[in-house]
């Protein structure tokens, strides 16, 4: 199987840091189907420079500890397949930019989101996490659970973003993988404000002025960008 495209995840030695355990699973998009090859499966611990530690915060999450990296291959030694395109996963751009840290080309990436996909789908719910979305679409919330016990593992999350992918595809009648990406990028695009003093606005609602001056802005986030260019 080609791995053109992958679900991806990471655990971080701090938010925003440096890549502490990557796994990935080799995908394939036909019919509505997702076809997933176990056998492909790609999970391993790295370990930090000599002057890095995990912080504690990310190790109460994630429950990798120091002696778990010993003997391992340095972060800055990973890189994806070579023809891998697509990477998807639940917020995927906090992935994307992990092993980015790690040396690795990304310009070439298709993020597809499927934190983006499910708030889109569900705007009602709560909470969109990746436990609180297994147990929403969960036939068996006993099986759910047992799954969710090794939740932040990033093996466990990419098993778990792959069945809330085939949710997401069957929902949607999405059929290949390019579909999956469009899908994807559309539903990046906010149709509330997402901070400022017109946070929970619908950008329909915000005063042209206010517009203008945030798209003034370098550090305006490129999706409520060009929400904001097609509202106005």
């Amino acid at each position: 199987m080609s791995c053109l495209s992958l679900i991806l995840d990471t655990e971080t030695h701090t938010l925003n840091g440096y890549p502490i355990e990557i796994a990935y699973l080799p995908i394939t998009l036909e019919q509505q189907i997702l076809h997933t090859d176990q056998t492909g499966i790609f999970d391993e611990y790295y370990s930090l420079d000599a002057d890095t530690s995990i912080h504690f915060a990310s190790m109460a999450v994630h429950h990798i500890l120091p002696q778990d990296l010993l003997n391992k291959p340095s972060f800055r030694q990973f890189r994806l397949p070579q023809d891998c395109i697509y990477l998807i996963g639940h917020n995927i751009d906090y992935d994307i930019q992990a092993i980015a840290r790690c040396g690795q080309s990304i310009q070439h990436i298709k993020p597809i989101c499927t934190l983006a996909l499910a708030r889109y789908l569900w705007p009602q719910l709560e909470s969109h996490s990746l436990s609180s979305l297994s147990y929403f679409i969960s036939d068996d919330f006993e099986k759910t659970r047992e799954m969710l016990r090794n939740a932040h593992n990033a093996k466990t999350d990419i098993l778990l973003t792959a069945i809330l992918l085939q949710k997401i595809i069957t929902l949607l009648n999405i059929d290949n993988i390019g579909a999956l990406y469009q899908q994807s990028q559309l539903a990046r695009l906010p149709q509330f404000m997402p901070f400022g003093k017109y946070k929970g606005y619908p950008l329909t609602d915000i005063p042209i002025d206010y517009v203008q001056w945030l798209l003034r802005q370098d550090n305006l986030d490129p999706y409520l960008k060009q929400a904001l260019e097609q509202t106005f």
